[in-house]
C-alpha cells in the first residue's frame, strides 16, 4: 500500500502511511486500526467497511473518498479534509473532528456526529452540529 498498490481486506494494523500520496487506493474492508495516515493525500480512496478505529488522520486529505460503513471510532481526524467524501454509515463514536472540513461530505447524519466531537472550526453540512471536544 505504501507504494500505491490497492489491498482490499488486508491487515494493515498500525501501518505507517503518513505523508504519502495514494490517490484511488482501495483498502476496502482492510484493518487499519491504529494506522498513521497523518498528512497523507488519499483522494478518491476506498475505505468502505475498513476498520480505522484509533487511527491518526491528522491533516489528511480524503477528497471524494468513500468511508461507507467504515469504523472511525476514536480516530483523530483533526484538520482532515473530507470534501465530497461518502460517510454513509460510518462509525464516528469518540472520533475527534476538530477543524475537519466535512461541509460537502455525503451521507453524514446528526446521529453519527452526536457520538463524535469537534470544535468551532469543524465545517459540517448545513443543519448539522457537533459537540465540542473536552
Amino acid at each position: 500500500v505504501q507504494a500505491g498498490q490497492s489491498c482490499p481486506g488486508c491487515n494493515l494494523f498500525q501501518a505507517d502511511l503518513s505523508y504519502l500520496d495514494l490517490p484511488g487506493v482501495d483498502v476496502s474492508g482492510a484493518r487499519l486500526r491504529q494506522a498513521d495516515l497523518s498528512l497523507a493525500t488519499m483522494n478518491r480512496a476506498n475505505f468502505s467497511r475498513a476498520n480505522l478505529s484509533i487511527a491518526n488522520l491528522f491533516g489528511a486529505r480524503f477528497t471524494a473518498a468513500s468511508f461507507a460503513q467504515a469504523d472511525l471510532s476514536r480516530a483523530t481526524a483533526v484538520g482532515a479534509y473530507f470534501g465530497g467524501a461518502n460517510m454513509t454509515g460510518a462509525r464516528l463514536d469518540g472520533a475527534n473532528l476538530s477543524g475537519a472540513e466535512m461541509a460537502t461530505a455525503h451521507g453524514l447524519t446528526q446521529r453519527q456526529l452526536d457520538l463524535a466531537c469537534g470544535d468551532e472550526s469543524t465545517q459540517l453540512p448545513a443543519g448539522l452540529t457537533i459537540s465540542h471536544c473536552r
